[in-house]
């Protein structure tokens, strides 16, 4: 009984895993036809799979005319701790935007760090930074 029982979940298993597939194919041909395609295809981590999200999570670029409309839309923006004088130099992003969004911009960071292309303008730019926050730590 046991080994039918295991033989029903694996031929389930691999029944989902087919559509599973056979979706994300019909959403990277859907994702072809956008605009903006070749050049989120274009960025060092993003692949067949996490680029069709990249573009559904942002949707319409056109709708953000500037920089930090993107940034808050993604919820990556710094927050403010301000008062009177004081203003906090080093404040926690305040992530009230998508978290799918961040999700997805967390997976495709964590490719680029692991692989740590020196050619590639963002780990350059990471790299860079890290460094000069904290001589100590490394990407």
């Amino acid at each position: 009984m046991t080994k039918l029982f295991v033989q029903q979940a694996v031929t389930q298993l691999n029944a989902i895993s087919k559509a599973v597939e056979e979706l994300r194919q019909q959403i990277d041909s859907l994702a072809s036809q956008l605009p903006e395609y070749p050049v989120v295809m274009s960025m060092f981590g993003v692949g067949t799979t996490l680029g069709p999200q990249l573009i559904a999570e942002i949707g319409d670029m056109h709708k953000f005319t500037k920089r930090s409309q993107l940034s808050a839309f993604a919820g990556v923006d710094p927050g403010v701790n301000e008062s009177g004088d004081y203003a906090q130099k080093s404040v926690h992003t305040t992530k009230h935007g998508s978290p799918y969004l961040r999700k997805t911009l967390f997976l495709i960071m964590n490719v680029l760090i692991q692989n740590q292309p020196e050619d590639d303008p963002v780990y350059r730019f990471m790299a860079k930074n890290v460094m000069r926050a904290s001589p100590t730590t490394s990407i």
